[in-house]
C-alpha cells in the first residue's frame, strides 16, 4: 500500500463541488516561460491554478421541462416515425418492420427549474457513470480518468448560467459528438439525481449503467435501450427503479426534441412489473457553442418499477451471481399486442424482481471499486457477460487502474487510485476512490452491510468546503466515492513548493 501525504501544495485555497473540463496538452510545442506560464502554439493557456480554481466554482444550469415540450417532442416523434416509415417502404426487404416504440404517457417533471452545481461535481457524475463502459475513451487508462478531459471545458460563476468555455468551444469544433454526449450524461444524471433525492427524501439513489445490468440476464440487448437505471432503495424495503435515457447535442432546442423523442424508443424497450407502467425519465442536455446550458427533461408514471421484497432473501446481496438466459419479449396483453409493432424487449417480472434487485445492487458496488481502482474487488460483483474477465488480472496502471494509495480529505480516510497528467503543462495529480472502512466492506463482499451503511450516511458526508489541506477540487458523494485534483510541486519552480 502506498499512502501519500494529503498537506498543501500550492496556495489555492478550499475544495470544490462543481464542473468543469479538463484537457490533457502533450503538444511538443508547450514551453514553459517565466513564472510558470504556460505557451502552446503561441497561445497563453490559463494558469493550471485557475483552472483548479474554476473547477470549484458554482454555476447554474437551467432545465425545461413543460407540456409545449411534451407537444414539441410528440411532433419531432411523429416526423422521425414518417420517416423511418419511407424509408422502410424503399427498402427490398419489406418483411422486416423497423418501426420504434416509444413511452406513452411523458409528461413535465415537477418542480425543477435550474440547478446549482460545479463543474468538478459534474465531472464526478460523469466518472463514475462511465466507470464500468469499457469503451476505450480514456486510452488504456481506467474509464472514469476519461471525465478528466472536460477539466477546461464548462465556465460560468454564482450569478450566470453555466456555458462552454472557448476551450470547450474549441473542442466542439472537432469532437462534437462525444463531448455533447459525455457531458450531457453528467448533467443529466445531476439531475435525475437531484429530482428524486427531493421526491423520494426517504430513499438511496444509485444510478447503475443499464448495458452492464442487461448483459446479466439477456444475451442480445439490440440498438435501442436505456443508459442507466436509477434504484432507490431502503434497506428491508422495497426498491424502486427508474429507467433513464440521457442525450446530448451542441445544436439547439430543435436537436433535443428529436433526442427526446428518440429516447423515448429506447427507455420503452425495459418494463419492470406490469406492462406499460414503468416510470422513466429522458433528458436532452443542451450545449450550445453561444448560450448556456440548458437540460430538457421529461418522465412518465406509473404503478410499476418497485422489486418487491417478498422474492429477497436475506443475505442475497452478498452472493455471486452468474449470466441468465431470458429471452427479449415482453409480455404485453393479447388485446394490445395484435396493434403493437413488435414485443421485443425486457421485461422484469415477479419472479425475476429478487434477481434484478441483486445485479442492480452487485453493478452499483462494482462501479465504486472500479472508481477506486480495484479491480480485483470489481471483478467478483460481476458476470462473465458484464465483463468480469476486462477487470481480473490487471498488473499495473496502464492497462487499467490500481487501488493503491490513501488520503484523508475532509477527515475521512479515503482509499483509491491516482493518475498524473500534465495541465497546461503543470503536473497535476487527480485521486478517486472511496471511504476506507467503505471499501473494506466491498473488498470482503460483505455487500449488504455498505448499503447499510451508506443509507445511514447518507447525509451526513462533510461539506468539500470543510476540507483546508488538499488544496484543490474535492467531490465526495453519498455513496462514500470522492473525486479530487491538485497541482503537484514542481522542483524547477520555487511559487510551487509546499508552504513551511
Amino acid at each position: 500500500m502506498r499512502v501519500k501525504d494529503s498537506g498543501p501544495h500550492h496556495s489555492l485555497r478550499g475544495c470544490a463541488r462543481v464542473i468543469k473540463a479538463v484537457t490533457l496538452h502533450r503538444g511538443r510545442d508547450h514551453v514553459r516561460p517565466r513564472h510558470g506560464c504556460r505557451v502552446s502554439g503561441g497561445t497563453v493557456l490559463k494558469p493550471a491554478e485557475e483552472v483548479l480554481q474554476d473547477l470549484i466554482r458554482e454555476s447554474n444550469f437551467s432545465v425545461h421541462s413543460d407540456s409545449e415540450l411534451v407537444g414539441d417532442v410528440a411532433k419531432a416523434a411523429e416526423k422521425e416515425d414518417e420517416e423511418r416509415a419511407k424509408k422502410q417502404a424503399e427498402k427490398s426487404d419489406k418483411d422486416k418492420d423497423n418501426t420504434l416504440r416509444r413511452k406513452p404517457g411523458l409528461r413535465p417533471l415537477p418542480e425543477l427549474q435550474s440547478i446549482a452545481i460545479t463543474p468538478w461535481e459534474v465531472l464526478h457524475v460523469l466518472g463514475r457513470a462511465i466507470g464500468l463502459a469499457r469503451r476505450g475513451a480514456a486510452r488504456g487508462l481506467a474509464e472514469h480518468w476519461g471525465a478528466l478531459k472536460y477539466s477546461q471545458a464548462l465556465t460560468g460563476d454564482s450569478g450566470t448560467f453555466m456555458h462552454l468555455s472557448e476551450e470547450g468551444k474549441a473542442t466542439a469544433e472537432y469532437y462534437k459528438a462525444i463531448q455533447s454526449r459525455e457531458l450531457g450524461t453528467g448533467f443529466a444524471l445531476a439531475t435525475a439525481r437531484r429530482f428524486l433525492k427531493d421526491r423520494y427524501p426517504d430513499r438511496f439513489v444509485s444510478i447503475v449503467p443499464a448495458d452492464t445490468v442487461l448483459q446479466a440476464g439477456w444475451s442480445k440487448l439490440g440498438t435501442y435501450k436505456p443508459q442507466y437505471f436509477a434504484e432507490l432503495w431502503k434497506p428491508g424495503k422495497h426498491s424502486l427503479v427508474f429507467p433513464i435515457s440521457c442525450k446530448g447535442n451542441h445544436g439547439d432546442i430543435k436537436q433535443s426534441q428529436s433526442q427526446l423523442a428518440s429516447a423515448s424508443a429506447h427507455v420503452e424497450m425495459v418494463h419492470i412489473g406490469p406492462w406499460n407502467e414503468t416510470p422513466v425519465l429522458i433528458f436532452s442536455t443542451e450545449i450550445p457553442p453561444e448560450g448556456y446550458v440548458t437540460v430538457h427533461a421529461l418522465c412518465a408514471q406509473g404503478g410499476g418499477g418497485w422489486l418487491k421484497r417478498e422474492h429477497v432473501k436475506p443475505g442475497d446481496l452478498d452472493k455471486e451471481l452468474s449470466d441468465e438466459n431470458y429471452f427479449p419479449r415482453l409480455q404485453v396483453p393479447s388485446e394490445v399486442e395484435e396493434s403493437l409493432p413488435h414485443s421485443f424487449g425486457f421485461h422484469v417480472t415477479p419472479e425475476r424482481y429478487g434477481w434484478f434487485g441483486r445485479v442492480l445492487a452487485r453493478t452499483a458496488a462494482a462501479g465504486v471499486t472500479a472508481f477506486a481502482g480495484n479491480s480485483e474487488a470489481t471483478a467478483q460483483y460481476l458476470t462473465k457477460r458484464q465483463g468480469k474477465q476486462h477487470f481480473e488480472g490487471f498488473a499495473h496502471a496502464g492497462s487499467g487502474s490500481v487501488q493503491d494509495v490513501e488520503h484523508t480529505l475532509c477527515g475521512i480516510e479515503f482509499a483509491g487510485t491516482d493518475h498524473v497528467f500534465r495541465l497546461n503543462g503543470v503536473r497535476v495529480e487527480a485521486f478517486s476512490g472511496v471511504a476506507k472502512d467503505l471499501f473494506n466492506l466491498l473488498v470482503k463482499g460483505r455487500l449488504e452491510q455498505y448499503r447499510r451503511e451508506i443509507y445511514d450516511r447518507r447525509s451526513s458526508w462533510p461539506s468539500p468546503s470543510a476540507n483546508e489541506s488538499w488544496g484543490g477540487p474535492v467531490s465526495i458523494h453519498p455513496d462514500g466515492t470522492v473525486l479530487a485534483m491538485r497541482l503537484l510541486p514542481d522542483p524547477s519552480c520555487p511559487r510551487c513548493q509546499p508552504e513551511g
